[in-house]
This record gives C-alpha cells, sequence and structure tokens, in this order.
C-alpha cells in the first residue's frame, strides 16, 4: 500500500463547474456552478488558475482561452492581486525551505523541499510553473513509489487543463515505472487513470474492463468519486458488454448495486435493456443524456454517439430473436411513432449498422443475418492473418 495519502490536487470540481458555465445549454446549472467554482477558487487562493478562466473578460492578460469559449467568471483584479500576495508568500516560504535543505540536509530533504514546492504550484492551477517544479522534484527523488506519484500529478495536471499530450506521455511514464515494482495501490490508481483516459477518448470498449476492475479496488479519490466510476462503469459497460457478462458483472455486481440506488435515472436503464423492456429502456436512455452524459465534462462530446449506439444496440437485441417483425409492433415495443422506427432503421442500415431490410408496402422490416459458414470463414481468415503476422515478427527476432 503506498504510505502517503494522495490529494485531490488539482481540484477537479473546479474545471467540471468552469466546463458548466462555458456550456450555454447548461444555463439551468449555472448560479450553482459560479457560486461553488469562486467558492473553490478563493479556498486554494488558485490567482494563476483564477486568471486563466477569466482570461477573455481580462484585456491585460495575453493567456486566453480558445476564442470560442466564454469566460465562466469575470475577472476581479482586488480578488487576484489578494490571491497573488497569499500566493507570493506561500512560494517565499517554499523557496526559503528548500534554500535551507539544500545548504545543510541530504538529498531526501531536498527532494521532499521540490516536491512541496509542485503540490503548491499544481493546488493554485499555475500549469506552466507547475508542471517544470513537477518535472525538477521528478527528476530528483529517489524512491520509486514516490516517482509514481509524482507522474500521476502531471497525469491528473493534464486532465485539468485538457492537455491531451501530457495525459499520454505521463500515462505511458506511469505504467512503466510500475512494471518496475509499483505496489499493488498505485497499480490499482493506474488503472482508473487509464480508464479515465480511455473514456475521454471514445475507447468505451477499452475502458470497460479498467473500469469493472476497478470497482473492489477502488483508491484514486484524488481523481473522482465512487458514485462517479460506477456511472462511467455502467455507461461503458452497457454499451461494450454481452447480456451474459451485463448481468454478471453489473446488474449482480455487489459494488454497483451498492451505489446505484443514489445515481439519479441510472438504475433502470441496464435493467430494461437486460430484460428487455424497449419502451422503459428509450426513456432511461434520453433520462441518463440529459442527466449524465450532456452535464459531464468528460461524457459530452460522446452524448449523441452514444445515444445512436445505445439505439442500435436495442434494435439489433430486438430483431435478433425474429426473421421478420411489422414496423407496428416495433414501434410499440420502443413506445414511440412508426415513423420514428422507419427513419431511424433506414439511416442505421444504410449505414450497414444493422442487418435488416425494409419492406415498405407491408410494412416489416425483416432481418438478413450472414450464413454461418461464411462467417465461420472471415473468423478464420482474420485469425489467420494475426498469425502470420505474429510469425514473420517471430522470424525477424530469430534470423
Amino acid at each position: 500500500m503506498s504510505d502517503d495519502v494522495v490529494l485531490p490536487i488539482p481540484n477537479f470540481d473546479l474545471t467540471q463547474f468552469a466546463f458548466i458555465l462555458s456550456t450555454p445549454s447548461l444555463t439551468h446549472l449555472h448560479d450553482h456552478a459560479r457560486t461553488e467554482l469562486l467558492k473553490g477558487i478563493q479556498k486554494d487562493q488558485m490567482a494563476p488558475y483564477y486568471r486563466y478562466i477569466t482570461s477573455t473578460s481580462d484585456p491585460s492578460t495575453s493567456t486566453s482561452l480558445p476564442t470560442n469559449t466564454t469566460a465562466p467568471l469575470l475577472f476581479d483584479a482586488r480578488l487576484h492581486e489578494e490571491m497573488a500576495s497569499q500566493n507570493k508568500d506561500e512560494l517565499d516560504k517554499l523557496d526559503a525551505r528548500l534554500a535551507e535543505a539544500e545548504k545543510t540536509e541530504g538529498e531526501s530533504e531536498i527532494a521532499d523541499a521540490l516536491r512541496a514546492k509542485a503540490t503548491y504550484l499544481t493546488r493554485i492551477g499555475d500549469k506552466e510553473n507547475g508542471l517544470s517544479a513537477l518535472a525538477l522534484a521528478l527528476d530528483k527523488t529517489p524512491g520509486l513509489g514516490s516517482k509514481i506519484d509524482l507522474v500521476l500529478t502531471l497525469v491528473r495536471v493534464g486532465f485539468f487543463f485538457s492537455n491531451e499530450q501530457i495525459i499520454k506521455d505521463n500515462l505511458t511514464k506511469a505504467d512503466e515505472l510500475i512494471e518496475k515494482g509499483g505496489d499493488w495501490d498505485r497499480r490499482n490508481r493506474l488503472k482508473v487513470y487509464q480508464a479515465l483516459h480511455t473514456l475521454s477518448i471514445r475507447q468505451f470498449h477499452r475502458a470497460t474492463p479498467l473500469l469493472l476492475d476497478s470497482l473492489s479496488t477502488f483508491t484514486a479519490t484524488e481523481l473522482l468519486p465512487y458514485d462517479k466510476l460506477v456511472l462511467y462503469a455502467v455507461v461503458a459497460g452497457t454499451l461494450s458488454l454481452g447480456r451474459v457478462e451485463m448481468k454478471k458483472k453489473i446488474l449482480q455486481s455487489p459494488e454497483v448495486n451498492s451505489v446505484l440506488h443514489e445515481i439519479k435515472d441510472l438504475s433502470d436503464f441496464t435493467k430494461s435493456l437486460y430484460e428487455c423492456h424497449y419502451d422503459k429502456f428509450f426513456i432511461a436512455l434520453a433520462s441518463l443524456e440529459q442527466a449524465h452524459l450532456l452535464p459531464s465534462q468528460i461524457l459530452r462530446p460522446h452524448a449523441r454517439w452514444y445515444v445512436r449506439e445505445m439505439r442500435i444496440r436495442a434494435y439489433a437485441q430486438l430483431l435478433e430473436s425474429y426473421s421478420s417483425l411489422t414496423l407496428k409492433s416495433m414501434s410499440a415495443a420502443f413506445g414511440v411513432k412508426e415513423a420514428f422506427v422507419d427513419n431511424d432503421l433506414s439511416h442505421f442500415i444504410s449505414s450497414g449498422r444493422l442487418n435488416c431490410s425494409i419492406d415498405q408496402v407491408h410494412g416489416i422490416v425483416e432481418t438478413t443475418r450472414a450464413s454461418m459458414k461464411a462467417a465461420q470463414y472471415e473468423t478464420v481468415i482474420k485469425r489467420g492473418d494475426v498469425l502470420l503476422g505474429s510469425l514473420q515478427k517471430l522470424s525477424k527476432v530469430l534470423y
């Protein structure tokens, strides 16, 4: 186990509040988000981060958010000056402690002083100076466990500022350090970091096993709360898992069931799909989109894609049991109008996502499954290609 408690630095609640304030369609959440964002900034005296998120409303700064982004908060020069003064005082103390360690103490104490300064810069949202301080502390820190903690902090900075390159580079570095002898606590925490990253880049199938495996070993509270981990696991797993695995790993999971009732609009989502109550599933899917996908900084970019994929899955699951169905019976099953089902199916059929056809004259949907032999042949060819590729790589190593 890791001996040190990992603090929630930087504070990810603030990036979520800033995201909400920058999203016009979430105006009903703006008042609460604005209050909590300002409260969090003042609590940690985050002058650099305050300057960053108010940059489009402060003409004196050259640092700005993207041109299509509205500043979440208006710049208050007096507030910024007060926080900046507090930052300077604290950094002067940290520099004095570092100077003392360099003069009279050993490498361990110097590394501790460097980590303390890096932690403070990260806490106040000073991106560039924080990254430099973390890199220096990483270079001077001797212990493998402490190095892993610093690299994971760099990953969190990447998440905090939505910097994909920082996230990828340091996840790779953390993985390499873990393989050299990281303990189980840090290994399990890295799994959560990897899961969040794969989820953020729309690799839900890769994220699913990482999220589900983390449910019983979760300690990465510095990154996200447990109920959010469960939400992500259910969202990703319902899309990625087969019905048997879905029942075993989600519906019958004690970790999921322990908090599922606390998460609004989620409890019926997977259950209704598994039990083939498609009308309830469509309602649950719409509620999930509004309550959890669209307001989420991680999930919002994938909301439309996710809803479309889940509709495809539901249609395919129903059609799998029949050789043909009337549009009328399908629309009744999903609780929508025939025109909606007709339009939806036509779009998915034309894009090759559903194996069926629509007889418009008789109002019938007919499944067009590929033959078993053709499917087996295709599988053999694919596996053969993989095997040949592996043999070629092996021959290069041996000869």
